[in-house]
């Protein structure tokens, strides 16, 4: 047995290097890839090296083509696609329970080490969905909904957890109308909110786990 590894294949490396562009947001979800002309340019390599690194991430469900107007970015988190293969509409329960078991654990690790970057941010964004809900702005307020909740569980600083955060996040996200159709009704965020805020600048960890406890259980409540 060789105990150097041979160098990785070509098309190797551009699966790597698009998935970074992906997950760096160059590529941003929804947005078409270049074609594959530019792509060949753009990575130095023939067509059939792009042609086969582009398979391998429509395989992994980040890409997904359409017949006549090329190839979009169907996901950032190649767990994504895996965690829809294993749910659909009658499983949500199942998807906002591991939801709130993981978004729990994040706001009592950022309730730890939390910094006031981020602590500001995350008031922003709140600040933001509820201008948006008063307004009944619902997609603005669907977007900074989603970015709260994501920027909550990033300021953790765990790494595998934000990843599959984020994972069940995106399935999660392909659900939000029905998600927040009381908050849109009645024009505000539920509770928890605010107070998940106010516990992690707290550094109170077992406050924060019931803030996040109370506004996944309303989401649920809402779906009943």
């Amino acid at each position: 047995m060789s105990l150097i590894a041979p160098p990785p294949r070509t098309s190797s490396l551009v699966v790597d290097r698009m998935h970074q562009l992906i997950a760096d947001g160059d590529w941003p979800v929804g947005s078409r890839i270049p074609a594959e002309p530019e792509l060949v340019a753009l990575f130095g390599v023939g067509r059939n090296t792009i042609r086969e690194a582009v398979r391998a991430l429509e395989h992994a469900g980040l890409l997904a083509p359409r017949r006549g107007d090329g190839t979009y970015v169907r996901s950032a988190n190649v767990l994504t696609e895996a965690i829809a293969r294993c749910t659909n509409e009658s499983e949500l329960m199942d998807l906002l329970t591991t939801r709130r078991a993981l978004e729990s654990e994040a706001a009592a690790l950022a309730a730890d080490s939390i910094t006031a970057t981020d602590l500001e941010g995350l008031r922003e964004l709140l600040a933001t969905a509820d201008a948006a809900l008063s307004s009944g702005d619902v997609d603005r307020y669907a977007v900074a909904d989603v970015a709260f909740h994501h920027a909550l569980v990033a300021a953790s600083g765990n790494r595998l957890l934000i990843s599959l955060y984020e994972g069940v996040g995106e399935v999660i996200a392909r659900h939000h109308a029905a998600l927040v159709a009381t908050s849109v009704r009645d024009r505000r965020n539920p509770a928890g909110h605010a107070e998940v805020i106010d516990a992690i600048a707290s550094g109170d960890r077992l406050r924060a786990r019931d803030a996040v406890y109370s506004y996944v259980d309303d989401a649920i409540a809402g779906l009943q």
